[in-house]
């Protein structure tokens, strides 16, 4: 998988998620065991951080701190209200102790962008 190195495994802490930029676009790192997790990091409903959120491990999902709208982590699905949109969902990978993440060309709205653009 290609993609860009965000940050060594060690750096992430077991059930925390960490916010990481790649190619400009804000994303939030979630470390469960030894799995990672990569989506947008911005909320669907209040255009916040969800890496300032809570990570709710037995769900596998992101919660937003403002409203408290829960994200599958695995789908960018909204699992709670108020939140009715996902968020992207990015590939992670673990190399080593790098972290690699390849953005998908998912708009956070859940459209490629040639759907965005009417192709």
């Amino acid at each position: 998988m290609s993609g860009v190195r965000v940050c060594g495994w060690s750096e992430l802490v077991d059930g925390a998620a960490r916010r990481v930029v790649v190619d400009g676009r804000p994303v939030a790192l979630v470390r469960i065991g030894e799995r990672v997790h990569a989506i947008d990091d911005v909320c669907s409903h209040a255009e916040v951080s969800l890496s300032e959120g809570d990570v709710d491990v037995e769900e596998c999902a992101l919660e937003c701190w403002k409203h408290g709208s829960l994200f599958d982590l695995e789908t960018g699905e909204a699992l709670t209200l108020p939140a009715i949109k996902p968020v992207a969902v990015h590939e992670a990978s673990v190399d080593g102790d790098d972290v690699i993440v390849q953005l998908n060309e998912t708009h956070r709205d859940g459209a490629h962008p040639d759907e965005r653009a009417g192709r």
